[in-house]
């Protein structure tokens, strides 16, 4: 497969990001393996976590998350690199954790948002198998954060207290590098 293409991201305000996107109903094919690609280029082009294809305006119910290491966020596990074609998420629980969130979407602002903490994801693959996994922490922020997009939300929708919300040099002016984001 050919190596993608970093596309641009758009911002909060977007039509495309206020909307439910649409069911994936063809697997395997090579239009949807270039999509994840231009995906994957694009969420490490721009240092993120994740990325939902609604952010560079695709209206399909898809998300691309995972890294080793993360300069963004040091202290956060490793999350293996991960392809959710129609994903659905159940909590396991009604335990919720609050923590920083900050979007691809959203350059340059956090917020403190509530997630479940821990949570069942299941999905497709590209090649349209079935996935599941129970994660918690921060695997499960990401997750949420991510699938969030593909009703139409973004984070801010989630704050409970605006007085945790804002830019991210006003926040911390201790620097970068504190919260969950894309």
């Amino acid at each position: 497969m050919a190596p993608g293409v970093a596309r641009p991201v758009l911002r909060m305000g977007h039509p495309v990001l206020r909307q439910r996107a649409r069911e994936i109903t063809e697997f395997g094919t090579p239009a949807l393996a270039a999509l994840i690609a231009d995906m994957e280029a694009t969420m490490v082009a721009e240092g993120g976590v994740g990325l939902a294809a609604p952010q560079i305006g695709v209206d399909l119910r898809l998300v691309v998350f995972g890294f080793d290491s993360s300069e963004r966020y040091p202290e956060a596990p490793a999350i293996p690199f991960t392809v959710l074609l129609n994903p659905q998420l159940e909590p396991l629980g009604s335990e919720e954790e609050e923590g920083w969130e900050g979007c691809l979407s959203l350059p340059g602002m956090r917020g403190w948002v509530p997630r479940w903490k821990r949570l069942r994801y299941s999905a497709f693959t590209p090649e349209g198998e079935p996935l599941e996994r129970v994660v918690e922490g921060f695997h499960a922020r990401v997750v949420q954060h991510e699938c969030d997009h593909l009703d139409g939300l973004l984070y801010p929708a989630r704050i409970r207290d605006f007085s945790r919300f804002g830019f991210i040099e006003e926040l911390f002016p201790e620097g970068p590098g504190t919260g969950a984001e894309d």
